[in-house]
Order: structure tokens, then C-alpha cells, then sequence
């Protein structure tokens, strides 16, 4: 199957996002003999990270591996993937219609989106290029591979959070405030208390050497070394051709600090509109690589049930129909 096939039967089931979420998804569906098409942009959230972490049996292992294993499994189940770019979404008599980037149309009984969200980065020259390498944000995705190491964390609504989670991992944690709001008398004390130094200026740049983070340059000049930074990106979910159904994104926040968007679901990923559900990122932008997968298994199960609940009323109808 190719990007530019024309689907006039629809499938039970498409798949919106081809991340670790959408393809569990498809192989729980095509294990229980569901036709899936999943469509794939190829832009996953995690491509910069040479590996991800606590996926059970599979730790350490390449985003990108995962993706391609991924790929494999769900194709052995039935699943057929088509790289393109998911543009708009409508509803038709049968259920869906998704229209891509390259004109084609793919049409389904059930929509599942798993397209994940987009990290937006403080605004600091040399930053974003060594985003997912030595530029972190989560404790529990590379938190051990920087264990004992000085640990510079980046001034936002997290950085109180972040700070005592790093901590964990090594004595050497320092804070700069740059654009984070002003720290209470408490919270001072709470990071003095475990040793976590602060330090009340902007960072203006970061220092590489051998591609490597080695410390950053502040606002007045001083520089201070470090091994790698920790960052609180905004989380902005790619929300588009839910927007296209009429769906709107909730605002996610802490502390009255919005720290992103993300789709509201149920527990197993069932959003406003009957026959879409969620996984993965694009709902709950906190989880991990395992959480996400996990999302994708019980939204895949629930879209299944709701087909089975459709199938049955249908042959119910048949045999009435029938009926002498």
C-alpha cells in the first residue's frame, strides 16, 4: 500500500501517528482481526535521544529502533503503514475520512491520534542543538546516564520540581533563575537545604567542546562548567486534525504556570468526539516511552470493543430483517 492509494472501503480502524502509542495500538487491533492503516509523518517527538529508557526489556534502545521493531510487528498483524502527513479529518456516514498532505484519502470506521506534541525550548543560543543528547528534561529518561555529573537546571515554573528530582541523581545541582519566576523565601530554603546552589542570572549561551556541553556563559560573563543542562519546555500538543473535528485543547498547568496543551480523554483514551480516541503525548504529555505504548494497547482495546458493540447491533438488524 502507497501514500497515494485512494481507500473507498473503509477499515476498521486508523491509526494517526506511527510513535511506539499508534503502532501498540495496531497490533492490539490487528490481533483481534481489525483492518488498521496507520499514518505516519516520520517526525517523532524522541528522534534526537540516541536511547530511551524503563521500557521494560528494551532499555536503552534507539526511539528510532523502537519505531522500526515497531513497524515490523504491527505489519505481521495486518497493519498497513503509509508515510504521509495526516492534514485535515471529517466525519462520513461509515465514519472517517483523513485526507493528506499529497491529496490521498484514507477512510475508517474508528479514529485513533497518536501524534504527540512538540517541545518548545527556552530561547538560548546553542541549546536546541543538543536537545535530547546533553539538554534533558525528564529525570527518569536519562537521568542515570548523567548520575554524579553537575547539573545546571534552567530557570522556568518546573525548575523547583526539577531541581529536587535531579538532586536525587547527584550532589551537584545548580539552578540559574534566568526567566523562572522568583523563588519564594520556602523554596529557597528547600534547595538550599539539600545543596542545591542558585545562581540570579540568564543564561547567554551554551558552551560546546568535543560535542559535548562543558558549561554555560551567563548574562554578566561569568561562565560555569557543567556536564549537562535540564530544561522545562512547553509542551504543545499537535492537535491539528483534532481541531479539524472540533476538539479543542486544554491548557495543562501548575502552580497557575501553563506549561503546555494536551486533548482531554477518558482512562482509556475516548475524547469528546463519539468514534476518536487518543494515546501517547497528544493527551497525557508527561509520559514516558512505556506509558505511551501502554495508552496505545487500551485505546486499541476500546476501539475494538466499540466496533464489536457496532457489529453486533448491525447483525441484530440483519436478522430481524430476515426474520420469516
Amino acid at each position: 500500500m502507497t501514500s497515494d492509494t485512494v481507500h473507498h472501503t473503509p477499515v476498521d480502524a486508523i491509526v494517526v501517528g506511527g510513535g511506539v502509542a499508534g503502532l501498540s495500538a495496531a497490533v492490539a487491533l490487528g490481533r483481534s482481526r481489525r483492518s488498521v492503516v496507520v499514518v505516519d509523518a516520520g517526525d517523532p517527538r524522541n528522534a534526537p535521544a540516541a536511547h530511551s529508557h524503563n521500557y521494560l526489556t528494551r532499555d536503552g534502545e534507539s526511539p528510532l529502533e523502537l519505531v522500526r521493531l515497531g513497524r515490523d510487528e504491527a505489519r505481521h498483524y495486518g497493519a498497513h503503514i503509509i508515510d504521509g502527513t495526516a492534514r485535515s479529518a471529517t466525519r462520513t456516514e461509515s465514519g472517517f475520512e483523513i485526507s493528506l498532505a499529497d491529496g490521498s484519502v484514507v477512510q475508517g470506521r474508528r479514529l485513533l491520534v497518536t501524534t504527540g506534541l512538540t517541545d518548545v525550548l527556552p530561547d538560548i543560543p546553542g541549546l536546541a542543538e543538543r536537545w535530547g543528547r546533553d539538554v534533558l528534561h525528564c529525570p527518569y529518561c536519562h537521568g542515570w546516564e548523567v548520575r554524579d555529573r553537575a547539573i545546571g537546571i534552567v530557570g522556568s515554573a518546573m525548575a523547583q520540581h526539577q531541581a529536587q528530582m535531579w538532586r536525587q541523581l547527584t550532589e551537584h545541582v545548580t539552578v540559574f533563575a534566568h526567566t523562572a519566576p522568583e523563588f519564594t523565601d520556602e523554596e529557597l530554603q528547600r534547595l538550599a537545604a539539600r545543596g542545591i546552589d542558585v545562581v540570579d542570572e540568564e543564561i547567554a549561551g551554551v558552551e560546546v567542546d568535543n560535542d559535548a556541553i562543558v558549561g554555560v556563559t551567563l548574562s554578566d560573563g561569568r561562565q560555569v562548567r557543567l556536564d549537562a543542562l535540564v530544561v522545562g519546555p512547553s509542551f504543545t500538543s499537535r492537535a491539528d486534525i483534532l481541531v479539524s473535528l472540533g476538539l479543542g485543547t486544554t491548557e495543562m498547568v501548575l502552580d497557575d504556570h501553563v506549561l503546555g496543551t494536551y486533548i482531554e480523554a477518558d482512562p482509556v483514551g475516548a475524547t469528546a468526539v463519539p468514534g476518536v480516541w487518543v494515546a501517547g503525548n497528544v493527551a497525557a504529555p508527561m509520559d514516558t516511552v512505556v506509558a505511551a505504548a501502554a495508552a496505545g494497547v487500551k485505546a486499541g482495546a476500546a476501539i475494538n470493543g466499540d466496533l464489536i458493540e457496532e457489529d453486533v447491533r448491525a447483525a441484530v438488524e440483519r436478522a430481524k430483517s430476515t426474520a420469516p
